[in-house]
This record gives structure tokens, sequence and C-alpha cells, in this order.
């Protein structure tokens, strides 16, 4: 291969990372933007509480629910053509959700949304692996942790700046108009520069259908009852978690039982790895506190301290600011300092939202935007050497052609834990506040500490990492 060539070569690999990456930040910032906008969809089409519940949670259903299917699509038939098909449905179905003129049609694109963005996320992954090897993966998977916290940090500014810039009557329209241009984009160039073939031999197996089926049903069991959990208040509904892990757990013995004469949907023996398999604890707990943040502070700030969409947006900023900036370097530090960089970025974390609890304790009356930027800077610095570097060394030992799959596996363990912990969380805040009554600040602190709780737990994991 000529310097030329292998020049235009890594242009192209650079080109194809940089379609990913903004196609990952625009399904990403769809789990938390649609926040700020339920007010301004509440008054437009008229929702039932239960109708802005599915509004937000089924995104995050169905987003689940696909990972690991989509991953394995990708392995066996190539990632672009997953990705362009993820990127396309997601397109059209943001402007049908821009169109909706009754809370059902907007559930029904937001169920289909969130089953394009789950398509589109382990293709991104699962290019990173194929197309870098060893420590080059560094930067990249800085610059897709540096993505995904950002895209969950700064959901609420853009949200706040649409619905400012449509009005208070259509502006949340807009916060689903605007995906339609990028994804437009995004689709072409996506068709144009990602790799057309598998990243393995030729696969000529079926996609395990049977295993879909089970790890789709285990999903939704385990779930439902979290994301549904402020709308349904029936007891039972906790029963569909011992179901859901009985589901998984046949979904287990069903994988061991069709890898003896075909390619399973997922590889159990990716948790023989230590790195996969602590990686992947990790996230999962850790995504369940650091999730919980932002939406239990923009619940504080509209709805108890009375601040617009955009003043709430932009006090979480500094957070979105601070991964970033930690990310691009935690994905190049990673490769010398290991799971310990992931053990002081969690301790990081805990450390600068204990700062935002001591504020709130010291000062609940004062310009809280502003006293909590500083904290909130520190907790992202925290945050970006975490979900980089984690993702790097979870994924190091994961052989290429089970790089979508894999990561796929590992999003479904954040997607379920950021759903577990919105539910805990969430319900200490509302019973801190119900119990306090009214007290908003006091209600923040106690689920503060709560997430605080589960960061910890994520950084307990890190330190028992002895290799």
């Amino acid at each position: 291969m000529t310097r030329t060539t292998r020049q235009v070569d890594e242009r192209r690999r650079w080109k194809a990372l940089g379609v990913s990456l903004v196609a990952a930040f625009m399904t990403l910032l769809d789990v938390s933007i649609v926040n700020v906008a339920v007010p301004s969809i509440d008054r437009a089409l008229r929702a039932t509480p239960s109708d802005l519940q599915w509004i937000l949670s089924g995104y995050a259903l169905t987003f689940g629910l696909a990972l690991v299917p989509a991953g394995r699509f990708g392995d066996a038939r190539g990632r672009r053509n997953a990705f362009v098909l993820g990127i396309a449905l997601f397109t059209l179905t943001s402007a049908l959700a821009g169109l909706a003129s009754s809370p059902g049609w907007l559930v029904a694109a937001r169920l289909v949304q969130g089953a394009a963005a789950g398509i589109v996320n382990p293709q991104v992954t699962g290019l990173i692996q194929e197309l870098f090897r060893g420590a080059e993966r560094g930067r990249p998977f800085g610059l897709l942790g540096a993505t995904i916290g950002i895209s969950t940090a700064v959901g609420p500014l853009l949200g706040g700046l649409l619905i400012a810039f449509g009005g208070e009557q259509d502006g949340w329209r807009w916060v689903f108009f605007a995906n339609v241009p990028v994804g437009v984009v995004a689709v072409v160039l996506g068709w144009r520069l990602l790799p057309t073939r598998p990243a393995g031999a030729p696969d000529g197996h079926r996609l395990d259908p049977i295993g879909v089926l089970l790890l789709g049903v285990g999903v939704v069991l385990l779930l439902l009852p979290l994301v549904q959990q402020g709308q349904w208040h029936s007891p039972w509904k906790w029963a569909l978690l011992p179901a859901g892990v009985a589901a998984l757990a046949a979904f287990g013995r069903w994988e061991r039982r069709y890898a003896r004469h075909g390619t399973p949907l997922f590889d159990l023996g990716l948790f023989g790895f230590r790195s996969y398999a602590l990686g992947s604890l990790i996230a999962l707990m850790y995504f369940g506190g650091f999730t919980a943040i932002f939406f239990v502070l923009t619940l504080y700030l509209q709805n108890g301290l009375g601040y617009r969409p955009l003043v709430a947006g932009l006090t979480i900023t500094p957070f979105a600011l601070g991964a970033a900036a930690a990310s691009a370097i935690g994905g190049r530090l990673v490769n010398r300092y290991g799971r310990p960089l992931v053990a002081v970025g969690l301790l990081v974390v805990v450390l600068g939202l204990g700062a935002v609890e001591f504020v709130l304790r010291s000062d609940p009356h004062g310009p809280i935007p502003l006293l909590i930027a500083g904290p909130l800077l520190i907790a992202g610095l925290g945050s970006g050497l975490v979900i980089a570097p984690n993702q790097i060394l979870t994924l190091a030992q994961v052989p290429v052609p089970q790089a979508g799959s894999g990561a796929g596996m590992l999003q479904t363990g954040q997607r379920i834990g950021s759903a577990a912990g919105i539910a805990a969380v969430g319900s200490a805040f509302f019973s801190a506040l119900s119990g306090s009554g009214g007290d908003w600040s006091s209600a923040l602190r106690h689920s503060l500490l709560l997430a605080m709780g589960i960061i910890a737990l994520a950084l307990l994991a890190a330190l028992l990492d002895r290799g």
C-alpha cells in the first residue's frame, strides 16, 4: 500500500468515525432532551400523565430492546447496512414525532424512534473496534465517551434553546424536527464512508430468533416496571423483575445450546474475560447513578425553584464541558494507567456531587445555578475519566467479529442501569419531597446521596480489579 493510499484510508476512517459520532450524539441526546419539552407537550396535546411517561420512557425501553440484536446483525451482515437503516428510521420517526397531533401518535413515534436509536449505537462502537487497533483506539473511544457524556448532560440546554426558538406552544416540535436535516446528511455520508462488509468471515447462520425473543422478553420485563414506576402504582409490577431474571437465565441456557451448532446472538464466553465482566458491572452501576442526577436536578431547578428550561440547561452545562474535556484525555491515558484511572474518575464524581450536596445544605436559598457550577464541573471531569476509559477496557479483548453484539450487551446494561437509577433516585426524591412538606432542596439532597451511593458501588467494583 502506497503512502498516498494509506493517507486516504486514514482520512476515510476518521470521516466515518465523525459521521458515527454525530449519529450517536443525536440518538443519545433524545434520551434527555425531551424532558424539558414535557410541559409544552402536555399543553399542546392535552396528554395524560401516562402518555407523558410513555413519551419519555418508551424511547428508553425500545432503545434497550434493540441493542443486542442490532449489534449481532451488524456483526453478521455489515455495519453500514444496520447504521443506514437505523439512521433513516430515526430520521423518519423524528419527523413524525414533530408532526404529532395526538398523544398516541407521539408515543408510537417515540417507541419506533427508540428502536432506531438502538439499531444505530452498537454499530458505532463496533466500527471503532473494526477500524482501529490496540492503543490507537484510545482517541476514538475518548471522543465517543465525550459524546455520551455531553449528549446526556446538554440535552436540557438544547431543549430549552429549541423551545425558546419555536415558542411555548410549538417549540417542542423543534426538539424532534432538528434531527431531520442531521439525519439525512448522516444517511448519505454513512452509506458512502462506512465499511460495506462484515468485520469477520461471511456469516451464513440465522440470527438466532429464539435468542432474540428470550432476550427481548427479559429486557422488557426488567425495564417495564422501572420506566413505568411513576404511573403504574400496583405493587404487582415488581413481580416482573424476577420474571425478567428468569427469562434472561433461559436466554443464557439457550445461547450455550445454540453455540454448539451456530453463531449465537451473544457469546456468553465474553463474560469469561475479566475486563468485559467487570467493565459491564461498572457501567451498569455508574449509569444507574450518573443519569439519574440530571433527572432530579432538572425537576428541582424548574419545578422547585421556578427557573426556565434554558436556565436549567445552562446550569448542567459545566458538567458537560468537564466530561468533554476529560474524556479526550482519559481515552489517551487509559492504556497507561488502566482501571485505576476509572477508579480515580469515579472518586472525583462522588466528591463533585458531595460538593453539590454541601452547597444545597449550606445555602439552599442562594443563586443555586451559580453556586453549583463549580462542583458540577468537577463531577463532569470525573465522569470523563469513567465512561470512555471503562469502555476501552471493557471491549479490549472482544474479538472484532463480535464487537457489535458485545457493545450492544454493554449498552443494554447501561440502559437498564439508567432506568433502575432513575426509578430509585426519583422515588427517593419524591418521597423526601412529600415527607419534608415540599422542601425541594432537602429532596434533592436525599436523592443526590443515593446517587452517590450507587456510584460508590461502581467505585468499589473498580477497586476490586487487580488485573
